[in-house]
């Protein structure tokens, strides 16, 4: 098993009290969690972005290439890619750090690199956990 953040749940409880979330990596292909997940949270009442530079909406919402292209407040990047594929992602997303709080990798997703530069940047990192697994587990 991958190494988890060691966020306790009130901790967790708090991200969730943030309500727009940019989803990096979400699917317009119903079988894969980038899709389902970000619909779970669109229905809990989060505000879903859609970050896929190969789609131009996703669930009826308009999708962007990078987090940095969203015009709008972001407080959470919520991350569906490979580990590997997940620096530049967090390196991007401080180009708006003064709105965005969180960086969330998805379950079975961790990046040292990432996390370091979240850290260091003043973020909150999450890791390894799945956004819906965990808001059902705590609300």
């Amino acid at each position: 098993m991958a190494k988890q953040d060691s966020h306790t749940d009130s901790q967790l409880k708090k991200i969730y009290e943030l309500k727009n979330i940019a989803v990096v990596g979400m699917s317009t292909n119903k079988e894969k969690a980038g899709h389902f997940v970000p619909k779970y949270l669109i229905q809990q009442g989060f505000n879903v972005i859609p970050v896929n530079p190969t789609v131009s909406e996703v669930l009826g919402r308009r999708s962007y290439s990078t987090v940095s292209d969203i015009p709008d407040r972001v407080d959470v990047v919520d991350i569906f890619r490979k580990s590997e594929d997940v620096p530049p992602i967090v390196n991007d997303a401080i180009n708006k750090k003064d709105q965005i709080k969180v960086i969330w990798m998805q379950e079975g997703i961790y990046n040292e690199e990432a996390e370091r530069i979240g850290i260091e940047n003043g973020l909150d990192v999450v890791f390894n956990r799945c956004m819906m697994a965990e808001h059902r587990r705590l609300f």
